[in-house]
């Protein structure tokens, strides 16, 4: 007996998306090279993880909201339940991201935002051997997927760069004792 595997995946647009990706497009722009901004995962010559703070572009914190408001639909739980992180991942032409998990920690889901995406400037791909799932990235589009998905993103074959943030989202620890 064949057993059939399938890929937990959730989908969402962000009403009026235009006006908040501009507000995100800028404030990177501003202060990606500020000493406050925080990267990490260095592969392949780019930092994968680029962390600015809501402070610095509000407009984040309606994106974390969206996120928790999403997650909290799927997890069937409140959104106060729920805490958010995120991050920029900027792809240049030639970029990609290596295969990946977000299970480190208390995480229940995963996911990424888009913010600037041009045709072919790479496809996420959700791997569940032997089902692998094709994500084309939308300006506006949530995708919300399991921490422990391995996935990646295919290469930048587009001339224009690629702005999408990462997202993790987990429990909110109410009391001294849960984990921080």
């Amino acid at each position: 007996m064949s057993q059939l595997n399938h890929i937990s995946l959730h989908t969402s647009m962000l009403d009026s998306h235009s006006s908040i990706n501009q507000q995100l497009i800028d404030g990177l722009n501003t202060h990606i090279e500020h000493s406050s901004t925080r990267k990490s995962h260095h592969f392949d010559g780019r930092y994968e993880n680029i962390y600015i703070s809501t402070e610095k572009i509000p407009a984040l914190s309606q994106i974390l909201h969206a996120a928790k408001q999403l997650a909290a639909s799927i997890l069937a739980c409140s959104p106060e339940d729920l805490k958010a992180g995120l991050w920029f991942n900027v792809m240049n032409p030639g970029d990609k991201t290596t295969l990946h998990r977000h299970d480190d920690d208390d995480e229940l889901l995963s996911g990424v935002y888009y913010v600037q995406v041009s045709e072919n400037s790479g496809t996420l791909l959700l791997n569940q051997p032997p089902v692998q799932t094709r994500v084309t990235p939308k300006e506006g589009l949530f995708v919300l997927f399991t921490p422990d998905m391995p996935h990646e993103v295919t290469e930048n074959l587009s001339q224009q760069r690629r702005i999408s943030l990462g997202i993790n989202i987990g429990p909110v620890h109410k009391h001294p004792t849960d984990k921080m």
